[in-house]
């Protein structure tokens, strides 16, 4: 009897921490009464800064939507680029709203949800360099911001043209990228249309151009979470969901960017 009374107990014990440790991050960020969200500042209009250095932009707007939902308060965790998923294994975030590339690689290691935003490339030069399109980039210093979708897909160009005269530079950010060719350090990078527009008109970078559509394919962009945290994820599914539904995505497209926003249905697949 003795050693059943005990096995008993070990089993509860063990039951309890198996409990404890599978607990639901959902159920945990609305009981801690906030949601940490990771957010990209130096990549207007999703992620800047005002002139009261507040945090701004579509994915600002988005964490305090997904935290509204919830019943809790938006913590902006300004997050450069490559620290974004970092930061989420970390546990210093709860949920990346990092304009974060749905690739297969980083599904390796996070979970993704649908798209909630997808960005057009064009190629961001200056006046005085004679660049008109992508193809111009050949045999010229470029660069751009580390780990991002465009700087994968630009330094993988640049190898495979295999010009003695064209080199690759990688940035650390999205605001040290553009300097660097409002500059004349590098003769042009690639950005999303929505980062393009906003620095030419911000008047903070003097002789910029768009030289027309980079070649790449649409970047479709997720809401990350843990891998793990399948209740988590299918929450935020559903809330992009009902941000499209409600009308919501083309009110937030339309203040920070401008226009009609770009249908996040991906062409001939089921979702």
């Amino acid at each position: 009897m003795k050693m059943k009374t005990l096995a008993l107990a070990a089993a509860c014990t063990l039951g309890l921490f198996a409990t404890q440790a599978s607990a639901d991050k959902l159920d945990s960020i609305i009981e801690s009464g906030k949601l940490r969200c990771a957010v990209v500042l130096d990549f207007p209009p999703m992620g800047s800064r005002d002139a009261s250095n507040n945090p701004i932009g579509f994915d600002v707007d988005y964490c305090s939507d997904l935290a509204k939902v919830l019943g809790v308060k938006p913590e902006v965790v300004e997050t450069p680029f490559a620290d974004r998923i970092p930061a989420l294994i970390s546990n210093r975030v709860d949920v990346v709203v990092g304009s974060t590339s749905d690739t297969l690689e980083r599904a390796k290691t996070v979970g993704m949800s649908i798209p909630y935003f997808a960005f057009t490339m064009v190629v961001l030069t200056r006046d005085d360099k004679k660049i008109n399109s992508y193809k111009d980039l050949k045999g010229r210093p470029v660069g751009n911001t580390v780990s991002s979708y465009e700087a994968i897909a630009l330094e993988k160009d640049v190898k495979a043209w295999k010009d003695p005269k064209g080199t690759f530079r990688a940035y650390q950010t999205q605001a040290d990228t553009i300097l660097a060719v409002s500059q004349g350090h590098i003769d042009a990078t690639v950005v999303t249309s929505t980062v393009a527009f906003a620095s030419i008109k911000s008047g903070k970078y003097k002789g910029l151009k768009v030289a027309g559509e980079a070649p790449y394919t649409i970047d479709y962009v997720s809401l990350v979470a843990k891998r793990s945290e399948y209740g988590l994820i299918n929450y935020l599914n559903l809330f992009v969901n009902q941000q499209v539904r409600n009308g919501r995505y083309t009110e937030l497209y339309q203040k920070w960017v401008g226009g009609t926003p770009p249908t996040l249905l991906v062409p001939n697949v089921y979702y």
